[in-house]
């Protein structure tokens, strides 16, 4: 947390008039971290960027993601915990209220996720239903930074009908996040049917020749659609975030 020597400072400071309350924000937005000697939160993160701190629970002990999620809850924003599993939901559900676990998404939330904002419409696509949880992973990150999301899951080119179905949703969007595996096909398709961005997710199913992901990441890498941006493989989580940037540029 901030020393509290520096917040008095700054307040009287802005009181005085010899800081003027943007200069004094701007200054908030470099604030240190929280040490938790094994963690140091970012706990005015979402001063800078729009969102908090995630936590990226695979590796953590529940130990050390009750900590970090206390520290981030204590400052007032929600808490989301990518890569969890059931079993530590259980145990946080233990020491934390709201606590809601988002099954195929494999994220804990903690806190209200807050109301959709209308105008700033995301639509996550998948190429098949194996794509669903990284799908889901940008999915409830956007919907965790007040975006309104839809799905259109099991859409892929293989029956390219299922896409032109739906031409009127794709087009009604800000950013669509396209999540496939296999050949990675999907994204460049939806670009060319679109004007809004579209995020390309490789997902690491499919057969082996796709080697776990690499297939598709590079066939989206190489789209000969203009306006595709290609995250890390199944990395939902990065591609709701990106998509509910792009959206908030918008207002």
């Amino acid at each position: 947390m901030m020393n509290s020597d520096r917040l008095k400072t700054l307040l009287e400071n802005v009181k005085s008039g010899a800081l003027s309350i943007d200069d004094a924000v701007n200054s908030l937005k470099t604030l240190p971290y929280e040490d938790l000697s094994f963690a140091r939160i970012d706990t005015h993160r979402a001063l800078r960027r729009g969102a908090p701190e995630a936590i990226y629970s695979e590796g953590k002990t529940p130990e050390q993601i009750a900590a970090i999620a206390r520290v981030i809850s204590d400052s007032g924003q929600m808490v989301l915990a990518t890569r969890a599993s059931h079993s530590l939901y259980l145990e946080l559900a233990e020491k934390f209220k709201d606590i809601t676990w988002h099954t195929q998404a494999r994220i804990i939330t903690i806190g209200t996720l807050p109301e959709p904002d209308l105008s700033r419409r995301i639509l996550v696509i998948t190429a098949g239903t194996t794509d669903i949880p990284a799908a889901e992973e940008a999915a409830v990150t956007a919907a965790a930074m007040g975006c309104s999301v839809e799905k259109l899951y099991d859409a892929g080119i293989a029956g390219l009908h299922r896409i032109l179905d739906n031409i009127d949703l794709l087009r009604s969007v800000s950013v669509i996040v396209a999540v496939a595996g296999m050949d990675g096909a999907l994204p460049a398709v939806a670009a060319g049917l679109v004007s809004c961005p579209v995020i390309a997710v490789p997902s690491s199913t499919g057969y082996g020749a796709g080697s776990g992901g690499i297939a598709p990441l590079l066939t989206m890498l190489n789209s000969c659609s203009p306006g595709v941006a290609v995250v890390n493989i199944d990395n939902g989580y990065g591609a709701g975030y990106l998509a509910a940037l792009i959206t908030g540029r918008n207002q």
